[in-house]
């Protein structure tokens, strides 16, 4: 019987977490005001976290809370307390890194779900068994790792794997990194990395002349550090066959419209693949999908080998943007949206109208009106308008248009 693999997404604030469920998240992954590796997301205070849960249990959804920073003395005062807290809530795991975390839900929150992070680097099987010997559930592996490699390690033990298969790759082993620690005084270990490695540089070394790294370079120097991002929806079948339990997109600090994409993808893909295994094969369209968000170039990392320099993109730091997202669906009322703004429309665009579980539409603006019910030709962000739409628009529901730049 083919291994039924879940679909877990990143939600950096609450919007994120229902857009995620919207578009077909088994779970979400989420983090609180401390101990979260993502320093930078919106975040979640307990009150907030103890709605979260609520609202995606109802849907059937679980969530998963990231308590993976490296910790120091200073951050261990209020930590069980805080593991307990998830615990009574009905957090349904705790991602963490740090040991002092699994001491410390051992002896206050005693059953919690632990899923150790892949900021442990775990990269064999001798060590994912120590960790499922003392009583966790599921192992994230380390980005390091060929597909041969996890298989080897399924076959060896019985935690759940779970690993990452879309977004941004660190350049650093598994994520620790000082870059930004020695550059900016950010402290990447403890969620506040400022992004060092997608600066750009520019390469000297003394002491080997007339040996020249292969890179390419602009006036501005070179990105010789700068990963292409991971993407495996290609490659759903191999995920399988290596026995994989969970499949990851990375991206709390991503925007709404890149998690519903990213997820819209990966859902109709994964549920052709578990419908049929032998007859699966990749649409065109789901790939689309994902070119139509902003990323870098596309790599399949370690999976299938050691990545080589084509991993890297040396010509910039940015980021691929083919479509600007310009509105969110909040409600449909007869034959009305209400349109929440995020970038300017205005009469004659050619829009595309993403939906959850359903295939876009492509469509001409040529009506909306402002709250007051005035014709409007024009709109900008932090407005609503109200659009007559060309099909069925459940709430957030997506209107995107192909970049102008």
């Amino acid at each position: 019987m083919t291994r039924k693999m879940e679909l877990l997404a990143p939600a950096g604030n609450r919007e994120k977490a229902e857009v995620a469920i919207a578009y077909g998240a088994d779970a979400v992954y989420v983090g609180g005001k401390e101990y979260s590796l993502r320093a930078g997301a919106g975040n979640f205070s307990l009150p907030e976290l103890e709605s979260l849960v609520d609202y995606a249990h109802r849907a059937g959804v679980r969530v998963y809370v990231a308590v993976n920073s490296l910790l120091h003395n200073d951050q261990l005062a209020g930590l069980e307390e805080y593991l307990a807290a998830l615990k009574e809530i009905g957090a349904d795991a705790v991602i963490f890194s740090d040991p002092a975390v699994y001491v410390a839900a051992k002896k206050a929150a005693p059953g919690l779900e632990l899923h150790f992070s892949t900021q442990g680097s775990l990269t064999n099987w001798q060590a994912i068994r120590f960790w499922e010997e003392m009583g966790v559930r599921r192992v994230i592996l380390a980005r390091e790792l060929s597909l041969d490699e996890i298989s080897e390690i399924r076959r060896r033990v019985n935690v759940e794997l779970e690993v990452f298969v879309h977004g941004a790759m660190c350049i650093s082993y598994s994520g620790r990194c000082l870059l930004s620690n020695y550059m900016t005084g950010r402290d990447a270990n403890r969620g506040d990395c400022a992004q060092s490695c997608r600066w750009c540089y520019a390469l000297v070394e003394e002491k080997r002349p007339g040996q020249y790294f292969p890179i390419f370079e602009d006036d501005r120097g070179t990105y010789i550090l700068n990963s292409k991002d991971l993407n495996m929806l290609a490659h759903l079948p191999e995920l399988a066959a290596a026995g994989i339990d969970s499949l990851k997109i990375e991206g709390r600090m991503k925007s709404v419209y890149y998690v519903a994409t990213v997820v819209w993808a990966y859902r109709q893909a994964l549920d052709a693949y578990h419908a049929d295994p032998e007859g699966f094969s990749v649409k065109a369209e789901w790939l689309e999908e994902l070119d139509k968000i902003s990323h870098r170039p596309y790599t399949t990392g370690f999976y299938f080998g050691r990545p080589g320099p084509d991993a890297q993109s040396y010509e910039s730091g940015g980021y691929v943007r083919n479509y600007d997202f310009v509105g969110l669906v909040e409600e449909t009322a007869g034959k009305a949206s209400r349109i929440a703004v995020r970038n300017r429309i205005r009469l004659g665009d050619k829009l595309e109208l993403v939906r959850p579980r359903e295939s876009c539409i492509e469509f001409t603006l040529e009506r909306m009106q402002d709250e007051e019910g005035n014709p409007v030709d024009e709109s900008h962000a932090n407005h609503r308008v109200f659009i007559e739409l060309p099909g069925e628009a459940p709430r957030y529901s997506l209107l995107r248009r192909r970049s102008e730049n």
